[in-house]
């Protein structure tokens, strides 16, 4: 065969082993998660060392964002394969709501399954005079990132209970660990964040200095008037110093993914998730918070279908698609 003729057979074998190697590098796993002193961030790298073990030919890495819109966001623009946010700000993010940080419906998202639920946390310094939301007022707080998951709980909770920013002596922006620091140096009075659970951040602020947990009461719960919201309880004992339960809110947390992931993918992150739960539960108590049972129930937004796909084989879903429909509407 003449040098000519074998040029283009050696370019077509040249494209197929190129397509080769493209199609057999590694699989991309980012999940986004929260703050490094948060709940989220532990449950990522529980899970990225999961899928790193589980799923072969997968690089997996975890993202420190400011939590739920920005995942969200991120999720949309596909930077990221998996994410934990808060159901509210999902609902938001489905429904496009400008004010909570999302100027058109993120319609690629899907939802992988229900996580543990948040808390809303007050923490005030012992000696601050604050022991109900009333008492805020004239105080310097911090509510979480602007227009985060958290602050957005901040606005709700706080119009609920007849209170604004404006209330406020000083209004601070800031996430989990800043706050901290500040109350550490007597700057802040209280800090509101949503998280889980023995929160790292709080459970330093509480060895550090006397603080106190301010109730949120079921009426203040209850006239949020959103679904997302349910009262719940920090039990005694939590953090250090705090002897009682105490009332609040909660709201669940979602896992979520985008239609860009593939249906393989998708399937193999929940069923591993599900397989390995004690391992999720080991790097954060809050783990201990995600049910396979609820986890495809009440969602603001469509499964994957690889989630669908898991969820159906372990009997959580029925094989008849119409059959869930009907349970979620009764639901």
């Amino acid at each position: 065969m003449t040098l000519r003729r074998r040029l283009p057979l050696l370019a077509v074998a040249a494209a197929l082993s190129f397509s080769a190697a493209v199609s057999s590098g590694p699989t991309f796993i980012n999940i986004l998660t929260g703050g490094t002193s948060g709940v989220y961030y532990p449950i990522g790298v529980a899970l990225s060392q999961i899928y790193g073990d589980g799923i072969d030919g997968s690089k997996a890495t975890v993202q420190a964002t400011k939590a739920s819109v920005e995942n969200l966001n991120l999720l949309q623009t596909g930077r990221g394969e998996l994410a934990l946010a808060l159901g509210d700000s999902v609902s938001d993010a489905w429904n496009g709501v400008e004010d909570a940080g999302f100027k058109k419906p993120l319609d690629k998202l899907r939802a992988i399954g229900g996580a543990h639920s948040n808390y809303i946390q007050i923490v005030a310094g012992a000696d601050s005079g604050i022991r109900s939301l009333d008492d805020l007022k004239g105080k310097r707080i911090s509510v979480g990132a602007p227009k985060s998951g958290t602050e957005l709980n901040a606005r709700a909770i706080f119009k609920a209970a007849g209170l604004t920013y404006e209330d406020m002596g000083k209004v601070e922006y800031l996430p989990y660990a800043e706050s901290v620091e500040l109350m550490k140096n007597r700057q802040l009075d209280a800090t509101l964040q949503s998280s889980g659970l023995g929160m790292a951040a709080f459970r330093d602020l509480a060895s550090t200095m006397s603080v106190r947990f301010i109730p949120v009461p079921a009426d203040v719960v209850a006239a949020i008037g959103s679904p997302a919201y349910r009262p719940g309880v920090i039990p005694a004992n939590t953090y250090e110093g705090q002897a009682e339960d105490v009332p609040t809110a909660a709201i669940a947390n979602l896992f979520v993914s985008h239609s860009g992931v593939s249906d393989e993918l998708a399937y193999q992150m929940t069923k591993l998730m599900f397989d390995n739960l004690d391992r999720v539960s080991a790097a954060h108590s809050a783990g201990k918070g995600i049910k396979l049972d609820e986890a495809a129930r009440n969602l603001p937004l469509p499964l994957h279908p690889g989630a669908e796909r898991f969820y159906r084989e372990a009997g959580v879903l029925s094989p008849d698609p119409a059959v869930d429909r009907v349970v979620q509407q009764d639901d």
